[in-house]
């Protein structure tokens, strides 16, 4: 049960394992945000290549949908960012039960955005746990876990590719150990526990009064996608990757303090984007682009909500 492409490796891992896949659970297509094309998931798009049989459910809450899959009479339920709840039925119909591979050491960041989330709080690790699922959100006790660094190159998109494999080998370990009877589970203390609400369109958008260690990672988390960006003469300009500048400034955030594009940001620190991007074209470096598209010292670069 997954539906985007960070599923899409643990769905591999299972039928590369050997285990008979009595069905893969998935979102229903949906609108593309280009071209507004309705597309099929990415789970969805290898399940089909595999001969899998695919479910699309709006919503597990109906009792037809609940019978259909007590039905499969399947011994477990991987989900991995499925993204619909399972209600108490569903929960108990598989005899080993429904496990979870969640992107973070949990009970940290339970939620929809664990991966940029850790990365704009500046944590040092995150790993994958692998829980049984119960009620609640991401609250089910630790079958196993792994952990990650989280280093200063490391963006959100370089995270979410090792944290994907990461959870297709922990998988399988898990349904192997859950299989020997060989595994302990350890439920999770509420000491600790943090939530990664989903990501807003607005927090892609440089708010430059944030103190530069701050914006800059927040550019490496939603690097490479949705991506940060500032308006500039009433166009958006995305930043893929920046750095904080040395120094300080008294100026006011958001102003442009020389022909490098140092941005004055929020305590008196400096950030410099090193790639930006215009609509349509390739991400470059810094000087590449203000060679093609000037933007000079004094510029003040608006800040939302207040211009």
């Amino acid at each position: 049960m997954g539906t985007p492409a960070f599923a899409v490796p643990t769905l591999d891992a299972l039928c590369a394992s050997g285990h008979s896949i009595a069905a893969v659970y998935t979102q229903p297509p949906r609108a593309a945000e280009r071209g507004r094309k309705v597309r099929p998931t990415p789970v969805a798009v290898r399940a089909e290549a595999a001969g899998i049989p695919v479910n699309t459910p709006v919503s597990l809450k109906p009792e037809e949908a609940q019978t259909a899959f007590a039905a499969l009479d399947a011994d477990l339920a991987v989900t991995v960012a499925y993204g619909l709840i399972l209600p108490p039925a569903v929960l108990a119909a598989p005899w080993l039960g429904c496990i979870n591979a969640h992107a973070s050491l949990l009970p940290r960041w339970r939620g929809a955005a664990p991966i940029q989330r850790a990365i704009m709080a500046g944590d040092r690790e995150t790993g994958v746990s692998i829980m049984r699922m119960d009620e609640g959100l991401d609250t089910g006790p630790i079958l196993m876990d792994e952990r990650v660094p989280i280093g200063p190159e490391t963006t959100g998109g370089t995270l979410h590719d090792t944290l994907a494999a990461l959870s297709a080998r922990l998988v399988v370990e898990a349904i192997d150990a859950l299989s020997a009877g060989a595994v302990a589970e350890t439920p999770q203390p509420e000491d600790g526990a943090t939530y990664a609400a989903k990501l807003e369109k607005h927090e892609a958008a440089i708010d430059w009064r944030a103190p530069a260690a701050h914006i800059e990672r927040t550019v490496r988390a939603l690097a490479p996608r949705p991506c940060a960006w500032f308006d500039h003469e009433g166009e958006r300009i995305k930043v893929p990757a920046a750095e904080e500048a040395a120094g300080a400034t008294d100026a006011p955030p958001g102003t442009v303090i020389d022909e490098a594009l140092t941005v004055a940001c929020g305590e008196g620190s400096v950030l410099r984007p090193t790639r930006l991007q215009r609509a349509g074209k390739a991400a470059m470096d810094t000087d590449a682009f203000l060679r093609g598209r000037p933007i000079p010292a004094g510029t003040r670069l608006r800040c939302p909500a207040t211009g």
